[in-house]
């Protein structure tokens, strides 16, 4: 399988790029936890970590449609 890239993010300023890129940081440590072995408590602050990143994505998606 070969390794995903980002697509093109010229068109973003550099702080929706690292916001964005916060948000693909977390969500691959997401994959690469084991979620069997989280116990109920970890499970929520995971979900919670990913829904304030996809929050944040949204809120740059956005910002892209006002300019």
């Amino acid at each position: 399988m070969a390794d995903w890239h980002p697509p093109h993010t010229a068109g973003l300023t550099s702080t929706q790029r690292s916001r964005v890129e916060y948000a693909r940081q977390d969500l691959d440590r997401a994959r690469a936890e084991d979620l069997a072995r989280l116990d109920a408590a970890g499970l929520i602050l995971l979900v919670e970590r990913l829904r304030s990143r996809l929050g944040d994505v949204l809120d740059v998606i956005d910002e892209i449609e006002r300019t």
